[in-house]
């Protein structure tokens, strides 16, 4: 059966090349201690992994085909939608305190309690809620019992860890501005960052943040828009009826301009979030010189060699292969 989606596999194609593009980065980033980027880098992929995958299954269909893998993967997409903003936290909780010391030397116990810090921030507030829906062409979907203990435990975190990173931001943009003069030094001695990361990284902390908190309160608007706000009565009450699993064929969802609008944005945000993050760090020095290492590493057993080891090699002596 065809796809209702008239441009699949467009969706598909750009959120699997969105999980490859955020995880190319993280070994370099996690050899140097970026745990705040890692998180970050990890929750977008596993966003786009999971789109993809679910992008595929229900292209064409709302059919509960695949109840565990919903279980799960559903609540992938609850913890990835706090986990991103959490980690973006992070991110500026960190360049803060780089601006913000009073000392230049950074201690190994000072980056290890700094990532055990990231750690409960970027994993430990993800809330993980209830069953799922299924809805087509987007796949298992969070659902959530509009009551107000919801806008407290679910619809609030990236309202609010936004809020927190702006807070940051604008310490580490007054900090920086009062410090600037001491900035190089200070970086100087943290190994695992360097100004240019540090823009970068402060870069797309800011780009987060703009998108988090406007696109958070619209997104809360147009999911409640028409859904009447139910009395909380009990915890079973809540839960009654825990495994109905709600299907919803495309022909439902774009009859109404809100729920094409609720269902698109959260479709390509983290798909954007991710090209977001490559354009920033996939083409810079560090990452072009793990390309270089990766692609020698791949054609050197066929026999090709850097020109620069050939050299080296030819001066010994020895037989080289084909120079590269």
């Amino acid at each position: 059966m065809p796809s209702s989606d008239p441009t699949f596999p467009l969706f598909s194609t750009f959120a699997f090349l969105g999980f490859v593009l955020s995880v190319i980065p993280l070994p370099w980033h996690f050899q140097a201690w970026n745990s705040g980027t890692c998180a970050f880098m990890l929750w977008v992929g596993c966003f786009c992994l999971v789109l993809f995958i679910n992008s595929l299954i229900w292209a064409d269909n709302a059919l509960n085909t695949v109840p565990v893998w919903c279980d799960i993967s559903s609540q992938i997409l609850a913890g990835a939608g706090v986990g991103i903003p959490a980690s973006t936290l992070c991110i500026t909780r960190r360049l803060y305190r780089l601006t913000s010391i009073q000392t230049v030397s950074i201690t190994r116990d000072d980056k290890r309690r700094a990532i055990y810090e990231d750690l409960a921030i970027a994993v430990g507030l993800p809330i993980l809620p209830h069953r799922f829906d299924i809805i087509e062409e987007y796949g298992c979907s969070i659902a959530t019992y509009n009551t107000l203990p919801s806008y407290f435990l679910f619809y609030m975190w990236p309202v609010l860890l936004g809020s927190i990173s702006f807070g940051f931001s604008s310490l580490t943009l007054r900090t920086f501005y009062m410090r600037r003069i001491q900035f190089s030094q200070i970086l100087s001695a943290n190994t695992s960052i360097n100004p240019s990361r540090y823009l970068r990284l402060m870069l797309l902390a800011l780009i987060d943040i703009m998108c988090t908190i406007p696109l958070g309160i619209y997104i809360i608007y147009i999911e409640l828009k028409g859904v009447p706000l139910q009395p909380w009565i009990s915890w079973n009450d809540t839960h009654f009826d825990f495994g109905r699993v709600v299907l919803v064929p495309a022909v439902i969802w774009r009859a109404s301009p809100s729920s094409i609008a609720s269902v698109q944005i959260n479709r390509w945000l983290p798909v954007a979030c991710a090209f977001i993050f490559f354009i920033l760090f996939g083409f810079a020095e560090e990452a072009m010189k793990n390309y270089r290492r990766a692609f020698w590493f791949i054609v050197k057993p066929f026999g090709f060699i850097p020109a620069s080891e050939g050299r080296s090699n030819i001066g010994k002596g020895k037989a080289g292969g084909f120079s590269g």
